[in-house]
C-alpha cells in the first residue's frame, strides 16, 4: 500500500502539474479532488511516519504523525523487537502469512480492525468498527479462544474486560497507545476528585450529587473504574448527550475526562453556555479554577484532546465551500467547537459513515475525521467526492503502528500454541470499569 507520505509527495506533483478545475456538488466523479491538497512540506507528519514503525517502537513519544508533540508516560508499554523473519518479509509474504494462519485458526481467533486502521490490516479483520463496535463484538462471540485487536491499547483492554475471562485478547504492538487516553492518568484523576469533592462538598442536594464522572470511551481501565465505583458512566461519541442527560438525572454537575471537545460540543448542542463549563487543567490547584467557578459549572472539562481531530479548522472549511460550492461538509465531535458549528454536521465515526452511504451520485463531501477511514470511504464510494478537510495527511500514528508485519507474527504465535502480548485487565479493576460500561449500554441515544 502507498505509504501516507508518498500519497503526500504524489498529491502535491499532481497539483504543480496541473490545478483540477473548480467543480460544483453534482458534477461527474472525474473530477475528484486529490487525496491531499496542497502539500506543503510543512506537515507536522514528517517522513518518518512512511518508515516501518519497528524501527521507532522503542523510541522515546509516539513517534511520527499527528500525536508526535503530545506527551507520553515514561511507563507506556514499549514494543520488543520483531523477529527478522517478518520485518524481511514483503507485502505478499506477510499477506500470505496472515491468510494462511488464519485459515489454521479458524474461528478460535477473530481479528477485530477499528475503523483508522491501514487497509493491509482491514482486509484481513473479522470485524470492522469503531472502539465500541468492536468491544460489543469480542463480547458477542463467545466461541472465540483470542481475539486479536487492531486498534489501540484501550480499546484492547475494553475487549478484555467485556470478554470471557477464558478469552485471550492480544494487541499485536504493545507501542500502539493513545495520546488522549494518555492525557488523564488514574492518579491525576483521583486528585481532581479529591480537589472537586473538598471544594463542592459530599452531600446530595435535593437528590441529586455534587459532581457525576463521566469518561469517553479513549479512556484507560483505571479510569472507567474509577468512574464506576464513584457513580459515574462512560460514554461513545454516539451517546455521548444521552449519557449527559443520564447524568444530570443524577448530578448537580458533571466533570468529563478526558477528551474537552467531545464534552463541550455536546453540552453545547443541550443549551449549556460555554461560561459554565470551565476547563480542568490537572496540573494547577482547582485545575485553574476558583470555587466560585466550579460552583456554577454545570460541565468540568478535563483539558485532553484528540491530536488528530484537533488539526481541523475552520478556515479548512472555507477553503473547501470556496472550492467546491454546495459541498456538504461533516466532522467528528472530537473537533474544535468552532469546526463542529462551521459544519454542516457532526457525529460519531457511524455517523460518518452511515451519512456518506446515504449521498446522491456526484454529491461533494469533506470529512474532518481520520485520513485512512476517509480514503476509504471514498474507494468505496466512487460515484461521490469525498475527501479530507485537512490537506496534509496526518493519520492517528499510533494506529499506524499495526502493521502486517505485526498481525502476522501475531497469528503465527497463537498457531504455534503461544499468545503473546495479552491484554490483561485485573478483576478489581475491570469489576468496576464494567459497572460503568453497562451503564453506558444501556444508555441508548
Amino acid at each position: 500500500m502507498t505509504s501516507v507520505h508518498e500519497l503526500i509527495r504524489a498529491a502535491a506533483e499532481r497539483e504543480s502539474a496541473a490545478r483540477p478545475p473548480q467543480k460544483a456538488a453534482g458534477g461527474p466523479a472525474s473530477h475528484r479532488r486529490p487525496i491531499a491538497l496542497r502539500a506543503t512540506g510543512l506537515s507536522s507528519c514528517d517522513t518518518g511516519l512512511a518508515s516501518d514503525p519497528w524501527t521507532i517502537d522503542r523510541a522515546p513519544g509516539y513517534g511520527p504523525g499527528a500525536s508526535a508533540p503530545d506527551p507520553i508516560p515514561g511507563d507506556a508499554p514499549r514494543q520488543g523487537p520483531l523477529p527478522r523473519r517478518y520485518t524481511d518479509a514483503s507485502d505478499e509474504q506477510l499477506h500470505d502469512w496472515i491468510v494462511a494462519a488464519k485459515q489454521q485458526l479458524g474461528d478460535r481467533v477473530r481479528i477485530l480492525g477499528h475503523f483508522y486502521q491501514r487497509d493491509e490490516i482491514v482486509q484481513h479483520a473479522d470485524f470492522v468498527g469503531d472502539s465500541f463496535m468492536l468491544a460489543q463484538a469480542a463480547k458477542g462471540h463467545p466461541e472465540a479462544e483470542a481475539f486479536v485487536f487492531c486498534g489501540v491499547h484501550f480499546m484492547a483492554e475494553t475487549a478484555d474486560i467485556l470478554s470471557e475471562s477464558s478469552q485471550a485478547v492480544v494487541l499485536p504492538n504493545l507501542a500502539a497507545g493513545c495520546s488522549m487516553a494518555d492525557m488523564a492518568t488514574i492518579e491525576q484523576v483521583e486528585r481532581c476528585w479529591e480537589e472537586l469533592t473538598g471544594a463542592l462538598g459530599a452531600d446530595a442536594e435535593n437528590g441529586l450529587q455534587p459532581v457525576i464522572p463521566v469518561t469517553y470511551m479513549n479512556s484507560t481501565a483505571a479510569i472507567k473504574a474509577f468512574c464506576g465505583r464513584n457513580g459515574g458512566i462512560v460514554c461513545t461519541s454516539s451517546n455521548a448527550r444521552t449519557v449527559l442527560e443520564w447524568a444530570f438525572e443524577r448530578g448537580q454537575r458533571v466533570v468529563f475526562f478526558p477528551d474537552q471537545h467531545l464534552g463541550r460540543n455536546t453540552a453545547k448542542a443541550m443549551g449549556i453556555p460555554e461560561e459554565l463549563m470551565p476547563l480542568w487543567r490537572p496540573h494547577l490547584a482547582l485545575g485553574g479554577n476558583t470555587v466560585e467557578q466550579l460552583h456554577e459549572a454545570r460541565v468540568i472539562l478535563w483539558n485532553g484532546f484528540c491530536s488528530v481531530h484537533k488539526r481541523f479548522t475552520v478556515q479548512q472549511i472555507e477553503r473547501a465551500r470556496a472550492e467546491y460550492p454546495g459541498v456538504r461538509v461533516i466532522v467528528h465531535p472530537e473537533c474544535p467547537a468552532a469546526v463542529v458549528e462551521a459544519a454542516d454536521g457532526a457525529g460519531s465515526t457511524e455517523y460518518i459513515r452511515k451519512e456518506i452511504e446515504a449521498a446522491s451520485p456526484g454529491d461533494v463531501i469533506a470529512v474532518g475525521t481520520e485520513v485512512n477511514l476517509v480514503n476509504r470511504l471514498q474507494e468505496q464510494h466512487p460515484e461521490l467526492t469525498v475527501f479530507c478537510l485537512d490537506p496534509v495527511v496526518c493519520p492517528c500514528s499510533t494506529m499506524y503502528r499495526i502493521h502486517p508485519a505485526y498481525l502476522a507474527w501475531t497469528l503465527e504465535s497463537l498457531v504455534a500454541g503461544s499468545v503473546p502480548n495479552r491484554i490483561s485487565v485485573s478483576e478489581d479493576v475491570a469489576g468496576d470499569s464494567r459497572v460503568a460500561l453497562e451503564r453506558m449500554l444501556a444508555a441508548r441515544p
